[in-house]
């Protein structure tokens, strides 16, 4: 046996390959930081609508999460563009192509902002009756309404963001993002301050003002992501905006890889949304049968707010897998590329497991951080141990999920979480919440058989390699 076999026997057996951990930690790190901070906008929504009136507090709190479910069913279908965004850059950066590697980039660009200006057209006249098919609720529907419109303005900006960090993802410069998505929640920050409460002269606009704010942040994104084109050592390099870098095939090609992944996308928030109307309807039972009112949307969106962090960290590593990924295919490195992943999935299941025990110590203290309502805070405790029990279950599926991406493998993503979305959660879900009378509980464990199910299909597939051969 060659030493060179020898040591990569060594490699598979060992625990952790030290090596590719650091290179999986040095591109995560600022991506984790980036998406932290960029999930920061919804949680300094969440904390500072807690804040108002209980009248306003307690239903705002629960638009929320159907808003947050509508932007990206819709703007998250349309920043898949970064799926074949990043696969496509980072396999002509393996190969040493950075003119091509380089007119990914204005393509990408272009369908973003095409498909975000239809969404926020098709989204600003639909969202009522979108808000009324899910809560009866007139509260509800009025104040989600008023957030999620403003939201929806930025979904072109939005895509466009998604598919500029994409490409820089894709040869390895992660850190550019988060000079963006710093920027991005200073804005929100402040505008959330000033607009929401209407300080220092500006009008008080409730939950509409923070809508207001996560617009005028996510163009400032893009704006920084764009100047970043501009240096001119990349235009040197890529080429961005040369003549004839618009391509029909080249746009063709990314939509080919994307769609898969934006319909996967979809099915993922249009599963959740069906989820959180069996707890509006689990409310709506509570307050029929005589309760003066009840907390599970308003707890279900404090959990979702908790699990999002948890969630963007996990697509970092993700993130960083699937770049590694598609430059060691670039390479002509499908073993290299196997590591990876593997080594990625190590990592995250030894971080996120910690993190999922911490929440299932002190659920009360993660929810009360959040509402000042004793029932709130109640009604949540359970579920959310229930999803601290998850966190390694989590990290494993999204991060491979994130590697077969990066390998181009968008398909059998798309078909497993269409198939699960309406073949395990939702039903589930209603069975165990509704019909077997568990209430939060039992809509949260239907969460946690997904996440078995969705992570046992993507170690499957990655362990099987077929996602080797695949040409992007």
């Amino acid at each position: 046996m060659s030493t060179v076999t020898q040591e990569q026997g060594v490699g598979r057996r060992a625990l952790l390959d030290g090596d590719k951990a650091r290179q999986v930690l040095r591109l995560a790190g600022p991506v984790i930081l980036a998406m932290l901070t960029q999930t920061g906008v919804n949680v300094v929504d969440t904390y500072f609508i807690g804040q108002l009136p209980r009248e306003v507090a307690v239903d705002g709190q629960f638009a929320l999460t159907p808003s947050l479910m509508f932007l990206w069913a819709v703007g998250g279908f349309l920043s898949a563009i970064s799926v074949g965004t990043l696969s496509t850059t980072a396999r002509r950066f393996g190969e040493g192509k950075l003119e091509e590697a380089g007119a990914v980039l204005p393509n990408a660009a272009v369908v973003a902002l095409v498909g975000g200006a239809l969404g926020t057209v098709v989204g600003w006249y639909l969202l009522p009756s979108a808000f009324r098919l899910l809560s009866s609720n007139e509260n509800v529907v009025r104040l989600g309404t008023g957030y999620a419109r403003w939201r929806f303005v930025g979904i072109a900006s939005m895509a466009a963001t998604a598919a500029f960090k994409s490409w820089y993802d894709g040869i390895g410069r992660t850190h550019l993002h988060l000079v963006a998505a710093v920027a991005m929640n200073i804005v929100n920050g402040l505008l959330c301050y000033v607009l929401i409460f209407g300080r220092w002269g500006f009008p008080r606009m409730e939950i509409e003002g923070a809508g207001v704010a996560a617009c005028v942040s996510s163009w400032i994104g893009l704006l920084v992501m764009f100047l970043f084109t501009l240096r001119p050592s990349d235009v040197r390099a890529y080429k961005f905006y040369r003549a004839g870098a618009l391509s029909q095939r080249m746009m063709s090609s990314l939509l080919r890889l994307s769609v898969p992944g934006g319909i996967a996308t979809t099915a993922v928030m249009t599963g959740f949304l069906l989820f959180t109307k069996v707890v509006g309807r689990i409310d709506d039972a509570a307050i029929a049968a005589g309760a003066a009112a009840s907390y599970n949307g308003a707890a279900t969106t404090i959990i979702v707010e908790v699990l999002s962090m948890t969630f963007v960290t996990c697509l970092a590593f993700g993130t960083a897998t699937a770049t590694l990924v598609g430059q060691s295919l670039g390479r002509g490195e499908p073993d290299e590329a196997e590591r990876y992943g593997w080594t990625s999935v190590k990592i995250g299941a030894a971080i996120f497991g910690v993190m999922g025990l911490w929440m299932m110590i002190n659920p009360e203290g993660v929810l009360g951080a959040f509402s000042h309502e004793p029932a709130v805070v109640t009604s949540g405790t359970i579920p959310l141990r229930i999803m601290g029990a998850m966190g390694a279950v989590f990290s494993t599926a999204m991060i491979l999920t994130q590697a077969l991406f990066g390998a181009g493998e968008t398909r059998f993503v798309m078909i497993v979480e269409l198939s699960l979305h309406f073949g395990c959660l939702v039903p589930l879900a209603y069975v165990l919440g509704m019909v077997l009378g568990l209430g939060l509980v039992g809509v949260w464990t239907s969460v946690a058989v997904y996440a078995v199910a969705l992570a046992a299909l993507m170690v499957w597939k990655f362990a099987g390699g077929s996602w080797k051969k695949l040409v992007v």
